[in-house]
């Protein structure tokens, strides 16, 4: 059929597709935000293309090609994504630098807009944590945009090279050497235990231990108890401020006057917490109060991955905009 569709009916049979466009756009751009403008995009251009679509695909996979290139599109104006240990070595914990609003941040996905919808079909993309890692969005970033395509094609929604040739306008063996290249490229930024993480996102029972241990120690204010947790050689950023601090007892020197109330120019408040979820990652949404304040207002979201029984890395987002993306609200009693 290559007349003009039924507008209802067109909309009807796109939409049950947003949900794994927008995860698979997500991972091309590395933006919740900018993934959700280029599903619309995808399916804008899909109304105003509808003519060109033959039937030889599938609408699914049409739909896929779309949003591809419309991703491609948009990444030729846009530089990639980044988190702060991208930028430059580990900072002094005792020298503070201004937040950086010149740099396009890494966000995370909310756990929540990764279930599929009842109505999604049985071709709805599984989600996978390798696929979806906060460590494997910020490896994706360093591939060109098209290599970028290639891999997330070929290897994450499992493509035939012929069809990535036909959604790239490329060669066969084009999109085989970007795949090989790229697969290079990603060894080299991705953590050395990748291959040991395992492909769900429920915690074992030591890993909720360890979360429920954090979320204690946090509220508690007890920044002895928090190191303890951390690995050695722990990892912790907070877009978008561009320090970062490699090790436990850097950590403990980055947070000691912010937690210490009798330090009030650099105090940053009682916590609160929630646990929540981010890029199949525990997460923990943070809220604090200021001395005489009634409420805790959001903080920061911070993405969490665990080894073992320590943490090994925390990404704490400092971005107010993602709390209602979270389904979170700006204020808590407690």
């Amino acid at each position: 059929m290559t007349s003009p569709p039924d507008e209802a009916a067109f909309t009807d049979a796109i939409e049950r597709h947003r949900h794994e466009l927008r995860v698979h756009c997500y991972r091309m751009l590395g933006s919740y935000t900018d993934a959700e403008d280029l599903v619309q995009e995808t399916f804008l251009r899909a109304w105003k293309g509808f003519a060109s679509f033959e039937g030889r695909s599938s609408l699914r996979a049409w739909l896929y090609r779309i949003a591809t290139n419309a991703c491609l599109d948009w990444l030729d104006g846009h530089p990639r994504r980044v988190l702060p240990h991208h930028l430059a070595g580990p900072s002094d914990p005792s020298v503070g630098l201004p937040p950086r609003t010149d740099v396009s941040w890494l966000e995370p996905f909310p756990d929540h807009e990764l279930v599929a919808p009842a109505d999604a079909g049985p071709d709805a993309v599984v989600v996978e944590r390798e696929t979806i890692e906060l460590a494997f969005l910020a490896a994706l970033q360093f591939l060109p945009p098209r290599q970028r395509a290639a891999l997330i094609l070929r290897d994450v929604h499992g493509w035939p090279a012929s069809d990535t040739a036909t959604a790239l306008a490329l060669s066969v063996p084009a999109v085989n050497s970007a795949l090989q290249r790229a697969r290079s490229t990603l060894r080299d930024h991705l953590p050395e235990r990748r291959s040991d993480w395992r492909a769900t996102a429920v915690p074992t029972a030591v890993e909720q231990q360890l979360l429920n241990r954090y979320l204690d120690a946090v509220r508690r204010a007890d920044l002895d108890a928090v190191v303890e947790l951390l690995a050695e050689d722990v990892r912790t950023t907070m877009p978008p401020w561009p320090m970062w601090f490699q090790g436990r007892e850097n950590v403990r020197r980055a947070l000691q006057s912010s937690w210490d109330p009798a330090v009030p120019d650099d105090y940053v408040g009682e916590f609160a917490v929630r646990l929540v979820g981010a890029n199949r990652q525990p997460a923990v949404a943070s809220y604090t109060r200021q001395p005489g304040e009634s409420v805790y207002r959001a903080f920061a979201i911070g993405v969490i991955r665990v080894e073992g029984e320590h943490i090994t890395e925390i990404t704490a987002f400092h971005d107010l905009a993602l709390f209602p993306i979270f389904g979170l609200p700006s204020e808590v009693d407690r």
